[in-house]
């Protein structure tokens, strides 16, 4: 059995159209019959009914489907794993990042670890803190690096880095020393407030700026780095962990604005691991030796 007729089979009971499996497959719609018919042959049964443009899976294509995908998964892992191994790798070690962390320290991080170790194979999954210490606990990764502290019987968890947040809003294109110093309150009455693009301190900020500026205008925004977009495009201001906007204020797209009239939080990066193992003992050694 080839398996290029599995991958066609599946492909055609996904859309249901000769046409467009072979638009999909980049090549001939006569090719896609002919390796239907020859699947049918290796069967010994009728895969698809035929009316029309259209097609329809009979009773045995509906029930050979499942095994078929199957196949192809199987066959898919093993020729990647055949090819982490021409590629020398010894050993996978699978991530899990929240975004912000992604955008900002893990490429330093990435670069420097796989310099020392090319036999190691990084496989990363971007989700939301929240979804991270989900994903450890169900197996789907070895390391998550949040933005929560995980408090978990079954999670192990260590600060990676403590990072100070500042405010920061549109650079209003003078030079520091010719402009006059930035007013907290003006701001907050010409711009937005972007909120709850880290997952750890919004709440307790904005319930304080409230009593001082009850008149302050929020939008939400989930994300880091589209925070940083709309404060460039001059449509808000946000309190962000300085790690995230340090590339911003050295090119002077982003101004950091004092606030004296309030402590400040911390944000943090956490490393979260459900059962150290060799490999992921090696790795959060690793981080804990890493200057952020």
């Amino acid at each position: 059995m080839d398996f290029k007729w599995l991958h066609t089979f599946v492909t055609a009971a996904k859309y249901e159209n000769f046409r467009k499996t072979a638009e999909t497959l980049f090549i001939s719609q006569p090719t896609v019959t002919v390796q239907i018919k020859l699947l049918e042959e290796e069967l010994g049964c009728q895969l698809f009914t035929r009316k029309g443009r259209s097609i329809h899976l009979t009773k045995e294509g509906r029930a050979y489907l499942p095994f078929a995908l199957r196949l192809l998964e199987d066959y898919e892992s093993s020729m990647a794993e055949l090819h982490r191994i021409r590629q020398g790798y010894s050993q996978t070690l699978n991530l899990a990042v929240s975004p912000l962390i992604a955008d900002t320290i893990l490429p330093f991080v990435l670069k420097k670890y796989t310099a020392l170790h090319p036999n190691s194979e990084i496989k990363v999954k971007i989700a939301e803190s929240a979804e991270i210490a989900p994903l450890i606990s169900a197996g789907h990764a070895d390391i998550g690096l949040s933005c929560l502290n995980v408090q978990s019987s079954n999670l192990n968890c260590y600060s990676m880095y403590s990072d100070p947040v500042i405010l920061v809003a549109p650079h209003d294109g003078r030079a520091a020393e010719q402009a006059p110093p930035l007013d907290v309150e003006d701001l907050l009455e010409e711009y937005l407030l972007l909120t709850h693009n880290h997952p750890e301190y919004w709440d307790d900020l904005v319930r304080q700026l409230r009593i001082k500026f009850p008149f302050v205008r929020t939008m939400l925004v989930s994300q880091a780095h589209i925070t940083k977009r709309f404060i460039s495009e001059g449509l808000g201001i946000s309190f962000l962990p300085l790690s995230t906007v340090r590339r911003e204020l050295m090119e002077g797209r982003l101004i950091e604005v004092p606030c004296d009239f309030m402590k400040l939080p911390v944000a943090g990066g956490y490393a979260i691991s459900l059962k150290d193992n060799e490999k992921v003992e090696h790795f959060l050694a690793f981080l804990a030796e890493f200057r952020f």
